[in-house]
């Protein structure tokens, strides 16, 4: 079992499919004992999602009030296949991290060369840190690929636990993951375990994840979820990036 400190894949109720409150979230992951709990709702080009305003005041929440470290970020909508996404730049510099995913309904799924094209070019994107369940089968990429552009942009790829329920919408990703991570381990990709939790029951629940990564024999120095520090240290880089883009 892999040393798992923090969670920063949650949906509150802002999400508006989701069913717990910030409070309720907070309160799970430290009863779970975790360091970090990072909450990162729906951006807007979701059905139901809330408006961009949302995000723009996360520095009203202190990030070490509540006995646990919190870090607030947002799940971003791939929007293109050149890999652009739905919140502007000058309001995620206010968000602590962003992770970038392809949803059906924001995109429709193009070939393998374009759903590459649109997740190697949201990486580019240094307010992106972590890409949501790359290994998604409805939208088949070359994972070879993704995953060499992650090293050399130091961007996180998930290994996302919703993925891999057995009832799951995103069927087939266990498959997928074998791929990827094989990849990762080629080219000393780092990544990181998600719960991708909507109540606050799942916060915190990498059970499917670690069971993908043991079963690929995934080393333990490549997974960030070790550290609260190796997370952040990822963030710091990213964000680093952010005077020179455009």
């Amino acid at each position: 079992m892999i040393k798992d400190v923090l969670d920063v894949h949650i949906h509150t109720t802002a999400s508006r499919h989701a069913y717990s409150t910030f409070g309720e979230v907070i309160a799970a992951a430290k009863k779970k004992n975790l360091e970090l709990v990072g909450i990162a709702d729906h951006a807007p080009s979701v059905p139901g999602a809330i408006d961009k305003f949302y995000f723009i005041n996360f520095k009203v929440i202190p990030r070490d009030a509540y006995g646990i470290r919190i870090a607030m970020g947002v799940e971003l909508n791939i929007i293109d296949y050149s890999g652009s996404t739905d919140l502007p730049a000058q309001i995620l510099k206010k968000i602590d991290y962003g992770i970038a995913s392809l949803h059906r309904e924001c995109i429709e799924s193009g070939s393998v060369a374009e759903n590459t094209a649109a997740l190697i070019g949201a990486m580019r994107n240094p307010h992106v840190v972590i890409m949501g369940h790359p290994d998604n089968p409805q939208f088949p990429a070359d994972l070879d690929a993704v995953a060499l552009a992650a090293a050399d942009y130091k961007v996180l790829l998930e290994i996302n636990n919703s993925s891999y329920l057995p009832k799951g919408h995103r069927a087939g990703s266990a498959e997928n993951a074998k791929i990827m991570l094989a990849a990762c381990k080629k080219y000393g990709t780092k990544i990181i375990m998600g719960s991708d939790a909507h109540i606050d029951l799942d916060v915190g629940n990498h059970e499917l994840s670690q069971k993908v990564l043991a079963e690929n024999n995934f080393p333990e120095e490549l997974v960030v979820n070790t550290s609260v520090e190796k997370f952040f240290e990822c963030v710091k880089y990213r964000k680093s990036l952010a005077p020179s883009f455009h």
